[in-house]
């Protein structure tokens, strides 16, 4: 395995929920009652949000420490964790496999509505499962990270997900992490964060967890990386990467992890 297959921390692909529930299935769907207007059902999912306790919302570009921060303060809080940037690798490993033309939207659309996806508890830690196969240790390919932001932009594929998103959110406390979970998947989450550093301390970051897994990557072709992706993260016309309205916005450059979580705990205690 070459580059990015270690990009990013082996955990975020092996512990996607921190929690007693293991698995769920992404591919069904919903049936929805006519009669009921969309201004109805959402604020029944809002309510039903408030009363099974707090929904935090963790935003932010690749590599600012938002999986490992969200894992950690779900941990102390004692609540459901879901890193929802997992469900788009899945379907990027599966178009993959099954060929698809990734500029064909419409296909991408029709394979995630019609693609189950799991997370089912294993002794060595969760793994995904999506279309029937495990796909767990795709996740942080080469491959995966040169496409996962191209079909993350596909419309069709943002719907199918986050409206399987928006219903694990709704039964609340969980820590719920990705790149519009405030903005759109959350919007009425109890607390909003967003992550963020310089893309040259975000670089810097990845390349001492490549060395130290003895990857040979430079730093130049992770800073690259990461200036395409954040590129096509916060340009999209879909759901693009920005801060919420409302967010605690935390620099990470000079921050630890449990620094982080400490004034994320802070600002709720705060509220």
């Amino acid at each position: 395995m070459n580059t990015a297959d270690r990009i990013g921390s082996i955990q975020e692909a092996s512990c996607l929920l921190a929690d007693s529930v293991h698995d769920y299935t992404l591919g069904r769907r919903e049936r929805v009652n006519p009669g009921v207007s969309e201004t109805d059902r959402a604020q029944k999912e809002r309510n039903t949000s408030l009363e099974n306790g707090s929904a935090i919302a963790i935003d932010g570009p690749v590599a600012s420490g938002k999986t490992t921060v969200g894992r950690k303060l779900a941990h102390r809080l004692e609540y459901r964790f879901l890193d929802t940037g997992g469900m788009y690798r899945a379907v990027t490993v599966v178009a993959l496999n099954e060929n698809l033309d990734l500029g064909d939207q419409d296909a991408l659309s029709r394979l995630t509505e019609e693609m189950p996806i799991e997370i089912v508890a294993s002794p060595d830690g969760d793994r995904l499962i999506a279309n029937n196969i495990d796909v767990t240790d795709r996740l942080r390919g080469r491959d995966v990270d040169q496409n996962v932001s191209q079909i993350a932009a596909v419309r069709g594929v943002r719907t199918a997900l986050v409206r399987q998103q928006k219903n694990i959110g709704a039964r609340g406390s969980i820590v719920m992490v990705g790149r519009d979970i405030g903005t759109v998947v959350l919007p009425d989450a109890s607390i909003k964060v967003y992550l963020d550093a310089s893309v040259e301390v975000r670089a810097n970051r990845r390349h001492l967890e490549l060395q130290s897994a003895h990857e040979t990557l430079t730093y130049q072709e992770i800073l690259q990386d990461l200036v395409n992706r954040d590129k096509i993260d916060s340009e999209r016309d879909v759901a693009p990467l920005m801060p919420a309205d409302d967010a605690l916005i935390l620099n990470t450059k000079e921050l630890t992890i449990e620094q982080v979580v400490d004034s994320i705990l802070n600002e709720m205690e705060s509220r």
